[in-house]
C-alpha cells in the first residue's frame, strides 16, 4: 500500500504563489506516476499536473498555461507543485496521487490518494 500526504496550502491573493508538497510512504517502490488534481465545489475533479518517477517527464493541465511547475525527489519520496501568478478560479481542495502504470491526467487511473490541501486565491 502507498500513503500520501499533502501539506503547504492557503491563502493568498491573486497574482501570488504557493508550494505544495506531498510525501509518499509505504511501499514507494510500485509508485510510476505522481499527480496533482484539484476539486472545488459543485466541480468535477481536474488533473492539473504529473511526473513519471522514472525519467521525470511531465503533464499538465491545459488551464496551467505555465503557471505551475510539478517536481520530485525520488530519494525523499516527495513531489511538489510551485504554483505562481494564481488566480481566484484556481480556489480548490488540492490531492495528491499515484498510479503504478502509465501517467497520466485521469483522476480514475490513480489508485492512491491524499488527504488533501486547501488552497484559496482572493481577488
Amino acid at each position: 500500500d502507498v500513503q500520501l500526504v499533502e501539506s503547504g496550502g492557503g491563502a493568498v491573493q491573486a497574482g501570488g504563489s504557493l508550494r505544495l508538497s506531498c510525501a509518499a510512504s509505504g511501499y514507494t517502490r510500485s509508485v510510476y506516476c505522481l499527480g496533482w488534481f484539484r476539486q472545488a465545489p459543485g466541480k468535477e475533479r481536474e488533473g492539473v499536473a504529473a511526473i513519471y518517477t522514472g525519467d521525470g517527464r511531465t503533464r499538465y493541465g491545459d488551464f496551467v498555461k505555465g503557471r505551475f511547475v510539478i517536481s520530485r525527489d525520488n530519494a525523499r519520496n516527495m513531489v511538489y507543485l510551485q504554483m505562481n501568478s494564481l488566480k481566484p478560479e484556481d480556489t480548490a481542495m488540492y490531492y495528491c496521487a499515484a498510479r503504478t502504470t502509465g501517467c497520466g491526467l485521469r483522476a480514475a487511473q490513480y489508485a492512491y490518494w491524499g488527504q488533501g490541501t486547501q488552497v484559496t486565491v482572493s481577488s
